[in-house]
């Protein structure tokens, strides 16, 4: 059940939605005025899912997307769900209502997501998987990264950060991303698929092993609390599936004033990074966003103008459980100590909010300025 805020939220975007010749309304936008450079391309619908799971949301996919379709000349309108379904259902009704022939989705589950696509295919709206594959679903595409094997990236990164710290027979916690997310499934099939040897060898001790509702970085803390209560503090590694949990993991360590353990990420985000220079972090994965916004807003663009993909990018199929979908996979990268400064160099972090207060010093001896 949301929230009244949440209720309030989507009320708001729906009078957002029926308001013409707004340009932006809540937080959200409708750059509407490319239309006359667009020629014949009718209007883009966005529908992101939250700011809970990850930051990277509104810090960075809004303004690339918003850039990449006004750049275009498409119209494009760009809502966040803020983690609720029935608002995000509600969205891609006001969008299809309004105009949009296209629609890029991040879905909030796959049966909510695949209720939206069918929707929007019974009214010739074509529908994007945008990050997260919709099982069951009826995208004419799918963009993202190849998520078993950033999940093969997060296991190997940790057993390499064990045998840097030389720790024998170490028990390992799981602290697993969303269960409603396919993406933490694919994480999990790609992590497991390092770990699970070293558990059957006896090499590692696989100990307790959790999912976190929606990403939820405060229930990843309490859930994380839970685990050092059971097993009387004895971890001594932690398989987390992207930076804000292992920062829940790190917060709970440092509440119980526990050695520093390899904890692992994925986002590089700001934070991420920042335990990465701290040595709280052994390792987190950079997904190029810019690589997979532009490749979305390129699929989209076409759709609009009734063109096919540009050549040579989709690359691939994925299996939604009903079909193949045609895919664009991009390849993730592992971030550590040693290459660190991959992310300002591609410009998706910036010194300025990674390198202040404590961390000044410490960008400063990575090489990062």
């Amino acid at each position: 059940m949301s929230s009244p805020v949440v209720r309030a939220l989507a009320i708001v975007g729906a009078l957002c939605g029926l308001a013409l010749g707004v340009v932006a309304c809540g937080g959200d936008d409708d750059d509407s005025g490319g239309t006359s450079s667009g020629g014949n391309a009718q209007k883009v619908g966005v529908l992101l899912p939250d700011t809970k799971s990850s930051v990277r949301w509104e810090s960075f996919d809004r303004p690339l997307l918003q850039d990449a379709f006004k750049k275009a000349g498409v119209p494009v309108e760009i809502q966040n769900a803020q983690g609720d379904k029935s608002t995000q259902q509600q969205q891609a009704e006001q969008l299809i209502t309004n105009g949009a022939k296209v629609l890029l989705l991040v879905n909030l589950d796959s049966g909510s997501g695949a209720a939206i696509e069918a929707n929007a295919k019974s009214r010739g709206v074509k529908v994007i998987d945008y990050d997260r594959l919709t099982l069951g679903g009826s995208a004419a595409y799918y963009v993202s990264f190849d998520n078993v094997g950033v999940g093969k990236l997060q296991g190997q990164g940790l057993v390499d950060c064990l045998a840097k710290d030389k720790v024998t027979k170490p028990v390992i916690a799981e602290l697993n991303g969303s269960p409603t997310d396919n993406n933490a499934t694919l994480f999990a099939q790609g992590y497991n698929s390092v770990l699970n040897p070293k558990y059957a060898s006896g090499e590692y001790v696989k100990g307790p092993n959790q999912s976190v509702p929606d990403w939820d970085n405060q229930q990843a803390l309490t859930i994380f609390e839970q685990m050092l209560q059971k097993q009387n503090n004895n971890i001594q590694g932690v398989l987390a599936a992207n930076d804000g949990l292992g920062n829940s993991v790190i917060s709970a360590l440092k509440a119980r004033k526990l050695k520093q353990i390899p904890v692992t990420g994925q986002d590089a985000t700001p934070e991420g990074v920042q335990n990465i220079l701290s040595g709280d972090q052994c390792m987190t994965v950079y997904k190029a966003v810019k690589k997979e916004a532009d490749a979305a807003s390129a699929l989209a663009i076409a759709l609009s103008k009734g063109a096919q993909p540009p050549a040579g990018l989709v690359n691939g199929t994925s299996d939604d459980t009903k079909r193949k979908v045609p895919s664009v996979l991009l390849t993730p990268q592992a971030i550590t100590i040693d290459n660190v400064k991959v992310p300002f160099d591609d410009g998706f972090l910036k010194a300025s909010e990674v390198c202040v207060g404590k961390y000044a010093s410490l960008c400063t001896k990575a090489g990062i300025t």
